[in-house]
This record gives C-alpha cells, sequence and structure tokens, in this order.
C-alpha cells in the first residue's frame, strides 16, 4: 500500500512488518528541503504508530541517496530564520526517538545533510558506488545536522576532523573500514538487502526493541553506572509486557513467538 507526499514515497510491505519510504525529489538529486523535512518527520511518526509496521527502511532510490541541504533555499536565510525554523535536527531527533528501528539504503552520493541523514538511521547499508562526505566547508560552513557531534560518536574524533575539514568524499569500502556503515552490497542488492536487514528486525518484539533502541542511544552519553542503572530499569520493565510472557513461554514450548507489541 502506498501514500501520497509531495517529496517522498511511502510503501507499506505488510506480509515484511516493513515500511520503505524513498526520498523523491529526483530533479535535484533529492536535496533535503523544508518540506523534505516536514514530510519525513510526518511518514516516521505515522510509521512508528503503525502496528503492521515493525521497521522502517529509507533509501533514495537506486541513484541518488541525497545530495544534501537544498543550497538554493538555504542562501535565502538570516542567521535568526535558520535557527528558529525546523530544522534537519528536529527530524534527526525524531528518528532516533523513534521505537521502531529505521536502516538507510544508501546508493550513490550521501553528501552533507544527506549524510546526516543517513547517520540518523540505526543501521546503514551502502552500495558499492555510494559516497559519503561532510562537503560543507567547500561552501563557508560547517555540518549542522550531526555532522560534527553524530560523526564523531561514529568514527572517532580524528577521522571525523579529516572528512570535515577536507570535505573530501570516501567511498563505501572506506566507510565501512570507519565504522560509518554497517555493511557494503552490489548496487542492485542495496535495498533487497536493507528490507532483508529490516524484515529479520521487524520479526521480534516492537516493545523488546523500542526499550533497546532507547537504552543504546541514551547509554552511549551516560557514564557506565549511570548507563547500568538505564539498562536494568528497562530490562526490569520489559517483565511488564504481555511480549515478555509471550516470548518466553514461546521459547519453552519450542514455537514461534506471536508478539503483540504490548
Amino acid at each position: 500500500m502506498k501514500m501520497a507526499y509531495s517529496t517522498i514515497l511511502v510503501e507499506k510491505l505488510v506480509e515484511d512488518r516493513v515500511a520503505v519510504i524513498t526520498l523523491n525529489r529526483p530533479e535535484v538529486r533529492n536535496a533535503i528541503d523544508f518540506t523534505l523535512r516536514q514530510e519525513l518527520y510526518q511518514a516516521v511518526d505515522d510509521m512508528e504508530k503503525d502496528a503492521d509496521i515493525g521497521a522502517i527502511v529509507l533509501t533514495g532510490g537506486p541513484k541518488m541517496f541525497a545530495a544534501g541541504s537544498d543550497i538554493a533555499a538555504l542562501l535565502k536565510n538570516t542567521a535568526h530564520e535558520q535557527f528558529n525554523r525546523v530544522s534537519l535536527w528536529e527530524l534527526i531527533f525524531r528518528m532516533e526517538k523513534c521505537r521502531k528501528p529505521i536502516i538507510a539504503a544508501v546508493a550513490g552520493y550521501a553528501l552533507g545533510g544527506g549524510c546526516e541523514l543517513a547517520m540518523a538511521c540505526d543501521l546503514r547499508v551502502a552500495a558499492e558506488s555510494a559516497k559519503f562526505g561532510q562537503p560543507e566547508i567547500n561552501i563557508g560552513i560547517i555540518p549542522g545536522g550531526g555532522g560534527l557531534s553524530r560523526l564523531t560518536r561514529l568514527v572517532g574524533i580524528s577521522k571525523a576532523k579529516e572528512l570535515v575539514f577536507t570535505g573530501k568524499p570516501i567511498t563505501a569500502a572506506e566507510a565501512q573500514a570507519i565504522g560509518l556503515i554497517n555493511k557494503v552490497v552490489p548496487d542492485e542488492e542495496v535495498l533487497n538487502e536493507a528490507i532483508k536487514m529490516a524484515r529479520s528486525i521487524a520479526r521480534h518484539s516492537p516493545v523488546a526493541l523500542g526499550l533497546a533502541k532507547y537504552v543504546l542511544n541514551n547509554a552511549a552519553n551516560m557514564d557506565i553506572h549511570s548507563a547500568e542503572s538505564l539498562e536494568n530499569a528497562c530490562f526490569s520493565l520489559a517483565f511488564a509486557s504481555e511480549d515478555q510472557k509471550e516470548g518466553m513461554t514461546a521459547f519453552l514450548e519450542k514455537r514461534k513467538p506471536v508478539y503483540k507489541g504490548k
């Protein structure tokens, strides 16, 4: 089933419990503008609330993920307008807070805001043709949607500085080597591989997935003792769910669990 937007396409693969969101601005290489940010925010919100969906795949299509933010639109903004408009950060925070895992399927360029959008996903599958980078330094600005803070957490400060200071893109193989992406596959397989990964995730308890994502995202920014306390609290909270009872009972009865997300 497909739903209509002006800058993205959303398709629900109900049998797989997977939603595929495709950036759809081919005339500008999927440049991220205000409307796309709004629509992607809404689509993530809708898919999180949809009981038929267990995981989300975000792609830009077979040739281009996203070449970056819409520079023509950004050029018109004053500092005040830029600070107060719905920003890429708000979208990234929404993706991070979504209880359902989001997997990026990246082909072609993922630069600037496109790279930041991919980093906002929980996992990243890249085509062999994919290129990643933060080229903002080339136009007199700096990354503003996670290309400084989130990139550092993924690849370390030294590699982050190299990418940001030089503005040069790297290949999918290089991105995998530094921990920026999870997997590299032939171009023609990238979307199917991401859907396959999403399908394998979506079969698990929505409650457990949501708790695991919450702890993983937050514990990374805590000292070890606070992180352990959060992990124990959420581990205990899982025992308040019907899914926990079903999962353990199914294990003992040697059958597949039927989760309800409750």
